[in-house]
């Protein structure tokens, strides 16, 4: 399993991001995909996960209505356009996925993630 993160970076409140990941050595399309996020000194949280197909999604309370996850399978690459970025969303972002919907044990793999950092 190999997953890769990018388009992090260091913006101010009110901007926007998109994330990718790219997945390979398991089977993309049949999987449920998720975003993560740790701080330091914090546990790992879910953001964002969508389904292998792609049609449905959940996401967490805190950037409901800000962030959307899609994905394009044929690509294995799965995305996160975040909006209207708050200081509280800064973080490591990292994606990872799982046979079930939603994602409840994602693979035991993990990416590098990518740095979001929102600040004035």
């Amino acid at each position: 399993v190999h997953l890769g993160e990018s388009g992090g970076g260091l913006v101010q409140p009110g901007a926007s991001l998109t994330l990718s990941c790219f997945g390979s050595g398991f089977s993309f399309e049949t999987n449920t995909m998720a975003w993560f996020r740790q701080v330091p000194g914090k546990e790992r949280n879910v953001v964002a996960g969508i389904k292998s197909s792609g049609e449905m999604t959940y996401y967490g309370d805190f950037v409901k209505g800000r962030f959307t996850i899609s994905r394009d399978n044929a690509k294995n690459m799965v995305y996160l356009q975040m909006n209207d970025l708050k200081p509280e969303d800064t973080g490591v972002y990292y994606c990872n996925g799982g046979r079930t919907y939603p994602l409840l044990v994602p693979f035991p793999f993990w990416g590098q993630g990518t740095q979001v950092t929102v600040s004035p």
